[in-house]
């Protein structure tokens, strides 16, 4: 059976949160800042929620 992945909670905070405030993000800054510290966390594990989040996240970074 395959484990469960570890920031899959997170992923599914935000969705509700996206969805819950008609997709404006900045209404979810606590929510996406959650994933970004579990993604973090979980850097050497594998984890299909944080593929593209760790990618966005270091273009974003290099934009400030």
């Amino acid at each position: 059976m395959p484990q469960k992945d570890p920031c899959q909670k997170q992923a599914c905070e935000i969705q509700k949160c996206l969805q819950a405030n008609k997709y404006i993000e900045s209404r979810c800054a606590d929510v996406i800042e959650a994933m970004r510290k579990c993604c973090a966390a979980h850097s050497g594990k594998e984890s299909v929620c944080c593929s593209g989040f760790a990618i966005q996240h270091a273009a974003a970074e290099k934009k400030t």
